[in-house]
C-alpha cells in the first residue's frame, strides 16, 4: 500500500468539526469558523524578516549587556562597579548557591539560548527546510522553545535595577552603566520579538 497524502491546506474547527480549506491571509489577520465564529489560525504580524532583524539587533545587545557593568555604585569615595554575571557568581561564592544559579540561568543563559534557537529556526525557514537534517534540527529547537521562554526572565532584572538604585540612593550615589542600557534594549528587543513569534506558526512551516 502507498504512503497517504495528509492535505495540509484542510483544517478543523475545534469547536463545531467543520471542515475548512485554509486561504493565504494578510500579515496579521485571523481567521474564524463561518460556522461559529471560532478562532482557527492566523499569520504573525510580523514577518520572518522583520523577526530576523529583532533576533539580530537582541544578539547585538546581548554581548555588552552581561559584560559592561549595570550598576556604578560609588560610597565613601569609593566606586564599585557590578555586571550581571559577576552579581550572580557573587551571590553564589556567598553560600547561596541556587540563587545565584537561578540568576544566572534567567538572566544569561536561558536567554542566549532563546535567541540562537529562533535565529537557528528563521535561518533554517529561510533557507533549509529542503534539507532532513536541518527538518530534523528545526524540530528539536521547536520542542525546546516553551522551555527557554519560561526560563527567560529579563523583565524581572530591569525591574531589579530600578528597585535597587532606589533603595541605595539615601546611602550612595547610584547610577546606570553602559550594560544597563545595553540590558535594557536586550530586553525590549526580546520582548518585541517573543511577541512576534508565534510557535504554532512556526511548527506549520513542517507541513508546507
Amino acid at each position: 500500500m502507498g504512503k497517504e497524502t495528509v492535505d495540509s491546506s484542510i483544517t478543523l474547527c475545534r469547536s463545531c468539526d467543520l471542515v475548512i480549506r485554509k486561504r493565504a491571509l494578510p500579515t496579521g489577520v485571523r481567521a474564524v469558523c463561518p460556522r461559529c465564529h471560532t478562532s482557527l489560525y492566523d499569520t504573525p504580524y510580523c514577518s520572518i524578516n522583520g523577526m530576523l532583524a529583532l533576533c539580530l539587533t537582541a544578539i547585538f545587545f546581548f554581548a555588552p549587556a552581561n559584560l559592561f557593568p549595570v550598576l556604578e555604585l560609588e560610597f565613601l569615595g569609593s566606586m564599585r562597579t557590578t555586571t550581571v554575571i559577576e552579581g550572580a557568581l557573587s551571590v553564589y561564592h556567598q553560600g547561596y548557591w541556587l540563587v545565584g544559579i537561578a540568576v544566572l540561568t534567567s538572566a544569561v543563559i536561558a536567554p542566549g539560548l532563546l535567541l540562537l534557537s529562533i535565529l537557528m529556526q528563521i535561518l533554517i525557514v529561510k533557507y533549509g527546510l529542503s534539507s532532513p537534517s536541518l527538518r530534523t534540527a528545526f524540530k528539536h529547537a521547536l520542542k525546546i522553545q516553551g522551555v527557554l521562554t519560561q526560563l527567560t526572565m529579563l523583565e524581572i532584572f530591569v525591574i531589579s535595577f530600578l528597585v535597587a538604585a532606589f533603595n541605595l540612593a539615601d546611602f550612595a550615589t547610584v547610577s546606570f552603566g553602559f550594560g544597563t542600557f545595553c540590558f535594557t534594549m536586550l530586553f525590549v528587543m526580546t520582548l518585541f520579538l517573543m511577541r512576534e513569534y508565534d510557535l504554532e506558526h512556526m511548527w506549520s512551516y513542517l507541513d508546507e
